[in-house]
């Protein structure tokens, strides 16, 4: 049985997070309290053939005290063998005050602090962040759309092979932010920059003639020369350490050139190689 654990920030699209898993095939109950996820656990494994081998829940803050016990629930799982996986939604706090200002939806920590859903995030960020240093798979969705985020759990879950590792390729904009979900970050400003080029400048890293243009230079040759025999060599070691899900982020000043034509060129070669991969622009509409 493949069960995933949803949980994260509030705001942060774990509704969004749990439709997009039923679309593709999995039995999700939403706000489930900790303490019962292993009972919860056990009438799925003893459930009649025809329930779904899949399954999620979602478990979060909004549980009050109760998700203090999330930690227990999950020993008591790993005690008798039960295997299962977290899925941890975030998103960056400018963010999560945003959307909930323009939904005008109540923070379920926004008693605690006098109304203040800055502060909420911030001591619910605290609140989860064991949670999240557990998680196996984090999304930040600061900068998905919900079509983006509904592919990315397609792309985590559907098909989805325990021995197999996701790699996740991001290209982003270093003037936008590191992506927080990165476990690897590499920063390809030092490359020849087309957006000096006036032809290219409004072109992006998915064109050909910019694409061509960055890949043309001895230092960009020298660089992927280096760059897919690491990523190549790494790989297996993760995979050796059990992590399902490998975010690797090329960033360059914007996210609209070099680090976009990269990024598809490591997605294009993990293709080429058998491996499962997915690629996400981050900024490149910015």
């Amino acid at each position: 049985m493949e069960f995933i654990i949803v949980t994260g920030l509030s705001g942060a699209g774990k509704s969004r997070a749990v439709d997009s898993l039923e679309d593709i095939g999995f039995y999700c109950v939403d706000n489930l309290p900790p303490t019962l996820i292993p009972v919860f656990y056990e009438l799925c494994e003893q459930a009649k053939e025809g329930m779904s081998r899949r399954v999620a829940i979602v478990t979060d803050i909004r549980g009050g005290g109760m998700f203090n016990s999330l930690f227990e629930a999950l020993e008591k799982l790993h005690n008798e063998n039960k295997a299962y996986k977290i899925l941890f939604l975030d998103a960056r706090k400018e963010v999560l005050v945003r959307r909930y200002k323009e939904t005008r939806r109540r923070h379920p920590l926004m008693n605690d602090h006098q109304g203040s859903v800055e502060m909420a995030v911030t001591l619910e960020r605290e609140i989860l962040k064991p949670v999240r240093e557990k998680a196996d798979y984090i999304i930040d969705t600061s900068y998905l759309s919900p079509a983006q985020l509904k592919e990315r759990i397609s792309g985590l879950f559907l098909d989805h092979s325990e021995e197999a590792l996701m790699v996740n390729c991001m290209s982003f904009g270093f003037k936008y932010g590191i992506p927080e979900e990165a476990d690897l970050v590499f920063d390809v400003r030092c490359l020849p920059n087309p957006y000096y080029i006036e032809e290219l400048k409004y072109l992006t890293g998915l064109d050909d003639p910019v694409r061509d243009y960055v890949m043309k230079w001895p230092e960009t040759k020298g660089f992927v020369e280096r760059f897919l025999p690491l990523i190549d060599y790494m790989l297996p070691l993760y995979c050796n350490e059990g992590k399902s899900q490998l975010v690797v982020a090329i960033g360059c000043t914007g996210g609209k050139h070099r680090s976009v034509a990269l990024t598809q060129l490591l997605y294009n070669h993990l293709l080429e190689i058998g491996k499962r991969a997915s690629v996400h622009h981050r900024d490149i509409q910015k």
